[in-house]
């Protein structure tokens, strides 16, 4: 796959995260976000389809909203009221038009890790 991509790895019960939606947001401007895509990762904790193919790709700041902590709940977790991590937003920056951005999260419920994956 080409384009922006994501996998989610489950670190409190050691594997991939399963029916995790994901909503991906383009920044236009330093206040305005504009909703491009959503996606629910698959058993492999992956989506079956980019979540921007290469011929949407642009230069600019994106958002990856990550709905964890409905994930955990489905898993029978007890969190918190609310809960320590919701969500997780992360902002990335694409400037190469040409390249494949990957970003993988490494979650549980009280803290994650990205960085660009290949």
């Amino acid at each position: 796959m080409k384009g922006l991509t994501t996998h989610i790895l489950d670190l409190t019960h050691g594997h991939p995260a399963s029916e995790v939606a994901i909503e991906l947001y383009r920044w236009e401007g330093s206040s305005t976000r504009r909703l491009l895509n959503t996606a629910a990762t698959n058993a492999d904790g992956r989506l079956d389809d980019p979540l921007l193919t290469f011929d949407r790709m642009q230069s600019g700041e994106y958002e990856l909203l990550f709905y964890i902590g409905d994930y955990f709940r489905k898993k029978g977790l007890q969190l918190s009221d609310p809960a320590f991590l919701d969500k997780v937003a992360v902002r990335v920056g694409i400037s190469n038009l040409a390249s494949h951005y990957h970003v993988p999260l490494l979650v549980s419920p009280w803290g994650y890790q990205v960085y660009r994956g290949s």
